[in-house]
């Protein structure tokens, strides 16, 4: 048995487990950059647990196909589930994988029949286990970039899709400032009224234009070219357009981008990028991306909306089928110390270095 105990910055944890090492590894280099992943032989606390078995994601599959399940779209595959007492039992058959989630016991079990599969949907399940106790400690996920300076004061950036949250937390990452977040963070208000941010460990979403305004995709391709691999959720046709140097965006039929996909780690070992464990809130911008528009700072008039926070009325991609989220929480206080923080609107374009310079510009106001 291999196992390894993921944890955050405060101390909330989960340990991974698996008969080899392949799953416990793979957690350990998709959590590391930005939580803790420490080996350990003994298991404790909420447990997910991962292997190849197919005998035994056929007895799943048979237990869900004997009820009539509930459906929904988990990870961009259908889940069917079902409940039994303290028990909840799922399978994704495009993917090939079954899920029995005991809440006694506090054990996720995860089987299929590809490696890489179980090993995708072991780090899933982890963090939303971690997630779980987040939350129930009194923390709040907030659609957010971020990104820390040394003394750990934090730049949040909100805003609507699109409006340049991943553009602002790159630019600055490049710039020199350590990166928290991507997509989402977690925050919460500590006792003495300072809202506090953990990272939400994912794989990196980098659209081609933004790879090629921070020219990175020249190195990306040598990475690629060398034979090193870049997350398995990246589509092919986006590998075959950076080994041929493409710097096109690429696009579904539904009209959805196609992006390239990093590795947490591959953030700093390929990109140069430094990554924050945690941090403290410091002020807020609030971006807006216009293709040929002059960059500059702006007045703004939107503040924290419902839409920046993920509860169960907006998680789209994560919905809580095994119930191991706690009931939503009343988040006013952190609205309130969000709002009493510093903030400021600014318009960008797709000229990364004038980009660069009004970002500057919008965070030594913040920093006033």
């Amino acid at each position: 048995m291999s196992a390894v105990r993921i944890a955050t910055a405060d101390g909330h944890a989960v340990t991974v487990t698996s008969v080899g090492d392949a799953v416990p590894d793979w957690a350990a280099r998709y959590f590391g950059a930005w939580w803790t992943a420490t080996p350990v032989t003994d298991i404790a606390g909420p447990v997910v647990s991962g292997d190849v078995d197919e005998e035994e994601l056929r007895a799943l599959t048979a237990v869900v196909d004997g009820f009539l399940p509930e459906r929904i779209e988990y990870a961009g595959a259908e889940m069917l589930y079902v409940r039994e007492d303290t028990m909840v039992t799922a399978v994704q058959p495009t993917e090939g994988l079954a899920y029995r989630w005991d809440a006694e016991w506090k054990l996720l079990r995860i089987v299929g029949t590809d490696e890489t599969a179980v090993a995708t949907a072991a780090a899933r399940l982890a963090r939303e286990v971690v997630r779980a106790q987040l939350l129930a400690d009194g923390w709040a996920v907030l659609h957010a970039s971020a990104v820390t300076g040394q003394d750990g004061a934090t730049i949040l950036t909100l805003g609507d899709k699109g409006a340049g949250k991943t553009t602002t937390a790159f630019t600055l990452a490049r710039a020199g400032s350590a990166m928290l977040a991507n997509d989402r963070v977690f925050a919460r208000v500590d006792d003495s009224g300072t809202v506090r941010v953990l990272p939400w460990p994912s794989a990196a979403a980098i659209g081609f234009g933004l790879l090629d305004a921070l020219d990175l995709v020249e190195t990306t391709r040598e990475r690629l070219a060398s034979g090193e691999q870049m997350h398995p959720t990246q589509h092919q046709k986006v590998t075959d357009a950076l080994l041929a140097g493409g710097r096109e965006p690429l696009w579904k039929s539904s009209g959805k981008e196609l992006k390239p996909q990093f590795w947490p780690d591959q953030l700093v070992s390929w990109l140069s990028i430094q990554l924050a464990t945690q941090g403290h809130a410091a002020g807020i911008l609030f971006p807006q991306i216009t293709h040929d528009a002059a960059p500059r700072l702006i007045e703004i008039s939107r503040g924290v909306q419902d839409g920046d926070f993920f509860d169960e009325t907006t998680e789209d991609r994560y919905p809580d089928a095994f119930g191991l989220l706690p009931p939503a929480a009343d988040h006013t206080a952190l609205r309130a110390r969000l709002a009493e923080l510093p903030r400021q609107g600014l318009v960008m374009s797709h000229d990364t270095s004038v980009n660069a310079t009004v970002l500057k510009d919008a965070v030594a106001r913040l920093s006033v």
